[in-house]
């Protein structure tokens, strides 16, 4: 009962919502039995008072006072061990305290006092008790009412052992249990520890989720407008030219509503490509997979250049799949196998937008190789937007597209001459982000844009993209 008690009063005494008692106790229960072994130490030393007052001489009543006061002392073992222990051992010569001396040596030994005054505080109380064993027992032995003469070494080896059993027991006792409090203790605080570092980690966990959700839908945006906006762009400046030459040409008329027609189909499997991805997690019912193709098939069956209608649609499908693109295997060029747009394609790039009116320029610097496909579809990015946002506010301005391969390193530059008095813009909506989207993905690869006015008049769009491929 007392291991179980003192075990639960450490365990309560980790928790802050445990009930306290009074005074020193942490449990009303722990109170209850301390209070119930004080009356019956004080009751057990009382009644041995009585023969002790004979033997002395002294008064029955306050022999059996001190006894009882004496024994009612085992009430304070849990806020002062040492001091019970001391009332055991001063008690001892007068025979009094055997629950008072056991209850106390248990506790002591089981309190967190250093092992030294433990041992010191049980010696005293063993030696104690071997001088009283050794007297009672040369005075009861050698009596001839027993009729038994015992050797020399009987009375000694009988002290020993009564005073080691009354004494080694408790000790042993109160020394395991409080080894295995303190124990229980260290592992409920590692316990702890450990379930706090899992919560910080949950949290860590948390805000890294929500800060790959927050990248994953600004990287989609931006792929949604450098695909579509460019497409759509050409699509609102070939209609222009439409409504331009419909009845004076209308064989270039009809060019033109062929180009559109292609654009706009292309735009459409691009777009529908990327919802396909965005929602391959969703369960398909059955049939659906088939009509699905068809449609595809009958949307890209006129399409110029659908073989690529995404730029860079197995990178969003790895992040979508829950995967990280940095650490896939891709190929080293990136080009067409890794179905996004690569520098090869520039000047299809550059011939739509010259297709659509616009006086285009391109000329390419250094020995063609092969760069990583992140890299490629960067630069390519950059001139796509570049070039849209030339048809948006400075249409029919001439524009000079700038390709320079180097070791290690790719350089664009797009630059637009002030457009001509009286030239309305395309009437394009432009939402601003276009700039914003092309600094985010070279500075993902850490590269340098520069973009800005030129004393022209015009705009100039630069980015030097490394290629740590």
């Amino acid at each position: 009962m007392t291991e179980t008690g003192e075990s639960v009063e450490a365990r309560d005494q980790g928790r802050g919502d445990a009930p306290r008692g009074p005074l020193w106790w942490t449990r009303r229960r722990s109170a209850v039995l301390d209070v119930g072994l004080a009356l019956v130490s004080g009751a057990e030393c009382a009644a041995q008072g009585v023969p002790f007052a004979r033997e002395a001489g002294i008064p029955v009543g306050l022999s059996v006072a001190l006894g009882a006061l004496a024994g009612l002392s085992l009430v304070l073992r849990r806020r002062w061990p040492i001091a019970v222990v001391l009332v055991a051992i001063a008690v001892t010569p007068a025979q009094m305290g055997a629950v008072l001396g056991t209850v106390g040596l248990y506790t002591l030994a089981a309190s967190d006092v250093p092992r030294r005054i433990i041992a010191l505080l049980a010696g005293m109380q063993g030696l104690g008790s071997l001088i009283v064993a050794t007297v009672e027992l040369q005075r009861n032995v050698g009596r001839d009412d027993y009729g038994y003469d015992p050797p020399v070494w009987f009375v000694p080896l009988v002290s020993v052992l009564m005073s080691v059993g009354v004494t080694a027991p408790p000790v042993l006792l109160g020394l395991y249990v409080g080894a295995r409090r303190r124990l229980v203790e260290s592992l409920r605080e590692r316990a702890d520890g450990l379930e706090r570092e899992l919560s910080l980690l949950a949290d860590r966990a948390e805000e890294r989720a929500e800060w790959a959700r927050n990248e994953e839908r600004t990287r989609i945006a931006r792929e949604m407008h450098d695909v579509v906006a460019h497409r759509v762009s050409l699509m609102v400046v070939h209609a222009a030219a439409l409504q331009a030459v419909a009845r004076k040409d209308p064989e270039k008329a009809s060019r033109n509503a062929v180009l559109i027609g292609d654009m706009g189909r292309q735009a459409l499997t691009e777009l529908r490509t990327m919802l396909g991805v965005l929602r391959s997690h969703e369960v398909k019912p059955p049939g659906a997979a088939q009509t699905s193709a068809q449609a595809s098939g009958e949307a890209s069956a006129g399409a110029v250049d659908a073989g690529r209608p995404l730029a860079r649609v197995a990178e969003v499908a790895e992040v979508a799949a829950g995967r990280d693109s940095a650490g896939s295997e891709d190929p080293a060029d990136g080009s067409e196998e890794s179905g996004g747009p690569c520098l090869r394609e520039l000047g299809a790039l550059v011939g739509q937008s010259r297709a659509a009116g616009m006086s285009v320029e391109l000329s390419v610097e250094g020995e063609v190789r092969s760069y990583a496909w992140r890299v490629e579809q960067t630069a390519y990015r950059v001139v796509q937007e570049a070039l849209t946002n030339v048809h948006k506010h400075a249409a029919g301005a001439r524009t000079r597209v700038r390709l320079a391969r180097r070791a290690g390193e790719v350089a664009v530059l797009v630059e637009n001459e002030a457009p001509a008095e009286g030239v309305r813009g395309a009437g394009l909506p432009s939402g601003g982000n276009g700039l914003v989207g092309m600094r985010e993905r070279v500075a993902a690869l850490g590269g340098g844009f520069v973009s800005g006015p030129t004393e022209a008049g015009g705009f100039r769009v630069s980015a030097v993209i490394p290629d740590r491929g």
